[in-house]
C-alpha cells in the first residue's frame, strides 16, 4: 500500500458550492427556452459543503487510502460561497446530480480517457 499525502491550503473550514457541468447546461437550456425576464438567474445547487468535506469526497474517489493534511498557515479564502437559487427553484429547474455522484463519474471518466487524452498532445 502506498502513501499519499495531499496538502491543502487553509484549514478546511471556508463553504463552497459546486454544480456539475451537466447541470450547468441543463440549467442553460432550461432558461434559454423558458426565461425572458432581463433579472438575472443565479445557477447553482444552493447548497455548499466545507473544503475539509470536499477533499474527503475527493479522496474517497480517487485514493481512499490517501491522507489529508490540511496547511493553516495558507490563506482560507472567503468563508462562505453560496449562491441564492430560489428564483430558478420557483421556475421549477432543480439540479440533478448529487456532488459525490459528480465527482465519482468524472473520475471514472479521467481514468476510461486519460491515456487517449495524452495521446492527443
Amino acid at each position: 500500500m502506498s502513501y499519499w499525502e495531499v496538502v491543502i491550503w487553509g484549514t478546511g473550514t471556508p463553504r463552497r458550492e459546486f454544480l456539475h457541468v451537466d447541470d450547468l447546461a441543463d440549467a442553460c437550456v432550461f432558461l434559454m427556452e423558458g426565461y425572458d425576464d432581463e433579472m438575472h438567474i443565479n445557477v447553482g445547487t444552493g447548497e455548499d459543503l466545507s473544503i475539509r468535506e470536499l477533499a474527503e469526497l475527493v479522496r474517497d474517489a480517487v485514493h481512499p487510502e490517501a491522507t489529508l493534511a490540511f496547511d493553516p498557515s495558507k490563506p482560507d479564502g472567503t468563508p462562505r460561497k453560496l449562491l441564492d437559487v430560489s428564483r430558478l427553484h420557483r421556475l421549477g429547474w432543480h439540479h440533478r446530480i448529487p456532488l459525490p455522484e459528480g465527482i465519482a463519474s468524472t473520475y471514472q471518466w479521467f481514468l476510461a480517457n486519460h491515456d487517449h487524452l495524452r495521446e492527443d498532445r
